[in-house]
């Protein structure tokens, strides 16, 4: 007699799992983050995602920039006021009677001193904003300190070596124009990273803690390079 109640056995097939590649990873980071600039290589921006062409001297070939990072252009504004009233000097002093005994040829000295000194003033102080760089790759990330001319630092962690990121914005200025500290905290030989007055520092860490949910991912899919 045929077991009417007997229960048909459904063999399940295994799910063939295709792991993404990082060309498929770089793609959705654009469309997830589409809000942020995106537009290409912008020389002089604070902040572009996904910069296409832009290169540095320890990138990996396979190596994609997620994010390119500078300080707000607001904080250039002191420094910029500065080197203004420097060079308004010379104009106005010359105008004074208390420098008309002056020789000509000893004010031509000084006036051509001063103005060397304020150019000297504007670009260690743009070549400063414009080298301190932030980069943060799908692999790691790097900080670039600027000091001179001929010395520089660079320090870099990777992605999985994150622990923490937090980051702060306040005071009026900072709110107004969006733009705060990211700190990140790993476990490399250089334990602590300081984003400072960055824009979007909301977005920048949000990134980051994606990127390292993503590495995490990745080690568990066997593409850990």
């Amino acid at each position: 007699m045929p077991d009417i109640f007997k229960a048909k056995v459904i063999e399940a097939k295994p799910i063939e799992f295709k792991p993404k590649n990082k060309d498929e990873d770089h793609h959705l980071r654009k469309v997830l983050y589409k809000d942020l600039p995106s537009s290409g290589f912008n020389p002089l921006g604070s902040i572009m995602f996904c910069p296409e062409n832009l290169k540095f001297e320890t990138m990996d070939s396979e190596e994609k920039v997620v994010l390119f990072l500078r300080k707000h252009w607001i904080t250039n504004i002191p420094w910029i006021l500065m080197a203004i009233f420097m060079f308004l000097i010379p104009p106005f002093v010359q105008d004074l009677s208390l420098f008309d005994s002056i020789p000509d040829n000893f004010m031509f000295i000084f006036v051509l001193i001063w103005c060397l000194i304020s150019t000297a003033y504007f670009l260690e102080s743009f070549l400063t904003w414009f080298f301190n760089v932030y980069i943060v790759t799908d692999e790691r990330i790097v900080d670039i300190d600027f000091f001179n001319l001929i010395y520089k630092e660079v320090s870099d962690a990777n992605i999985d070596k994150i622990q923490d990121v937090t980051y702060k914005m306040g005071g009026v200025i900072r709110t107004l124009f969006n733009y705060g500290d990211v700190m990140v905290q790993t476990a490399s030989e250089v334990p602590n990273f300081e984003f400072l007055a960055v824009p979007k520092p909301d977005k920048v860490s949000k990134v980051l803690q994606d990127l390292r949910i993503e590495e995490q991912q990745e080690a568990i899919e066997g593409r850990v390079r």
